[in-house]
């Protein structure tokens, strides 16, 4: 019987792309410890985007313009959740809340959704909430799978009817 800490995927390349994006990151999370994903990036180029939870593309920033930028934010957050106290087992819930929901591989190019729907009771009978998804560009160098960027924190489902939007269809310019 299949678990949510057992990769869903018989694929090797999308095999190979969840163990980066969903274990290696849930089990470096949890321990505190970068070095558990250091080698799934690449440093050259890297840039990550936070879409602030928002389909308006003009909030979203580029708060990762570099890998140290992002292990600084990652280690902060990684920190800022072991110091929280939970009623239900983090790994377990971190797992069940994340997939991999598609994987579009174009030669030595990957684009990743990663989702997350879930949430984590706390000790104090608040709930942390984790919905949201993520976009991961990944390369395959030396036949090994690396991120090379992502847009991060994409609200999840992506609202493409925002307040005062209004399609424009077939108008003569």
């Amino acid at each position: 019987m299949q678990t949510a800490v057992d990769n869903p995927f018989s694929e090797t390349d999308d095999r190979d792309l969840w163990e980066i994006l969903v274990r290696h990151d849930v089990e470096g999370f949890l321990g505190q410890d970068w070095s558990v994903v250091a080698g799934d990036f690449l440093a050259e180029g890297f840039v990550g985007w936070d879409a602030r939870f928002t389909s308006d593309t003009d909030q979203w920033r580029i708060t990762f313009p570099t890998l140290e930028a992002y292990r600084q934010a990652w280690m902060s957050q990684s920190q800022e959740f072991a110091r929280t106290r939970y009623q239900e087992d983090p790994r377990e819930r971190l797992y069940a809340a994340m997939r991999l929901s598609r994987i579009e591989i174009s030669g030595d190019t990957a684009l990743v959704h990663k989702r997350f729907d879930g949430s984590i009771l706390r000790e104090d009978g608040d709930r942390l909430v984790l919905r949201w998804q993520s976009l991961f560009v990944c390369r395959r160098t030396s036949g090994h799978w690396k991120v090379a960027g992502f847009i991060g924190y994409l609200p999840d489902p992506l609202d493409p009817l925002l307040p005062g939007y209004r399609p424009v269809l077939n108008e003569a310019r």
